[in-house]
């Protein structure tokens, strides 16, 4: 269901602020998958509540996972998995591609689907990989959503080589259900470089803290069979969704602080830092977070966003006010995530008077001046952050769709105007 039009609010001077920001979507639900295969209660401390990890903890209650509230945190009881289930996957591509090896491992069929574009998302090499470790799946011969699990309480699991250059989460969805696996797993990856490998790190680092056995080689991952062990698991703040308020000090030429940056961090989004550093700004952290500031003006950028195509829509529009042109590539898997993002991003920002162009593999943008107009969001929660960024110095961006945005960053529009708001 659409939203009304959001009209983006201009910055009338640089923006001095600090900025919290809530738990990440990608931590989060990798927390909620491993703790409803633990061996013991989990309490996920600071988890992200939106429209993604709401829909990974509805499927895992679908399944019979025992997933409760106490106050912000998220209590999970391991329970015995079952079906008949019935699961909406939204348009999460994190769900889509980590919950169909945990029904597998339920006693019972369930059925997968979710929005109308998560139809049209890679899902392939999953459903032909969990095929050949010893699931059952119906997908009717579409590689695609719709389809049903049909579990029989286990999976046999052993080795599977599978081209995961669409997604790293088709080999993350294999690795997370790994260990309950009969023969555990060993996935290698064939085919052009597998993109974001900062959240194969993630999923790594986050099985080996509960317990899990992990090797890994290059495009070779391997999980051995063995338990995983409750506990508490902590929540950093998302570090991608800190891009659009970061830009903010490049295009007012203020000051923009997120509280809490760690100082090591498998998250994509930590690249900022460099990012941005390239393209002009003054970048620190210290105690108080990570600070970035603005002067007058700032610079195109020259990257390789291959490990963090994620950022491509924020970095664009601040590649269309920069002072220079800006060549982003490596970032050719975009054209499949929540809608294709070069072809949006190019559609979009040309519509505002800008010049963008689609490359093989990215986008190359010069500097125009831009108009206002309707920024289109293709319900892609980076497409409204997008337009946010462009609108603090674009009078007159009417953003469709804004609450679209719910997906990672529930209270946007409010933290954005919170942001600009005098101190």
């Amino acid at each position: 269901m659409s939203s009304p039009r959001w009209s983006a609010p201009v910055a009338h001077a640089p923006v001095d602020a600090t900025v919290p920001l809530p738990g990440s979507k990608s931590m989060t639900n990798r927390a909620l998958i491993l703790a409803a295969l633990a061996e013991a209660p989990t309490c996920i401390t600071r988890p992200l509540h939106s429209r993604d990890t709401e829909l990974m903890a509805d499927a895992l209650r679908a399944l019979g996972s025992g997933i409760g509230e106490d106050a912000a945190d998220w209590q999970v009881l391991p329970q015995r998995l079952a079906g008949p289930a019935r699961v909406d996957v939204g348009l999460a591509g994190t769900v889509m591609r980590f919950l169909p090896p945990v029904a597998a491992l339920a006693s019972g069929e369930v059925s997968v689907d979710g929005d109308p574009r998560a139809r049209e998302r890679p899902m392939g090499p999953i459903i032909a990989a969990l095929r050949a470790l010893g699931a059952e799946i119906d997908d009717g011969g579409r590689d695609a959503l719709p389809f049903t699990v049909r579990g029989s309480g286990s999976v046999a699991g052993g080795g599977v080589t599978i081209d995961a250059s669409a997604s790293s989460q088709l080999v993350s969805g294999l690795l997370l259900s790994a260990p309950r696996f009969d023969k555990g797993v060993e996935v290698r990856h064939e085919g052009p470089p597998v993109p974001s490998a900062p959240h194969l790190a993630m999923t790594v680092q986050m099985l080996r803290a509960a317990g899990a056995e992990v090797e890994t080689r290059h495009d070779v991952w391997r999980v051995a069979p063995g338990p995983l062990r409750g506990g508490e698991v902590v929540i950093e703040p998302d570090l991608s969704n800190a891009a659009q308020f970061l830009g903010a000090a490049l295009v007012t030429g203020g000051r923009v602080t997120v509280p809490d940056w760690p100082a090591e961090t498998a998250q994509p989004g930590d690249a900022l830092r460099g990012l941005l550093a390239a393209m002009g700004a003054e970048v620190t952290r210290g105690p108080d977070g990570l600070t970035v500031r603005g002067g007058d003006g700032f610079g195109g950028l020259d990257a390789d966003l291959h490990e963090v195509g994620e950022l491509t829509p924020v970095l664009a529009a601040l590649a269309a006010l920069a002072g220079s042109p800006s060549r982003l590539t490596g970032i050719a898997h975009l054209r499949g995530h929540e809608t294709d993002r070069l072809a949006a991003l190019v559609a979009e920002i040309n519509g505002l008077g800008g010049d963008a162009r689609e490359l093989p593999d990215g986008l190359e943008i010069r500097p125009r001046p831009l108009r206002g107009g309707v920024f289109r969001t293709y319900d892609d929660h980076r497409m409204v952050m997008a337009a946010a960024l462009l609108g603090l110095a674009v009078p007159g961006i009417e953003v469709e769709n804004p609450g679209t945005v719910g997906k990672t960053l529930p209270n946007f529009t409010r933290q954005w105007a919170s942001m600009l708001a005098p101190a």
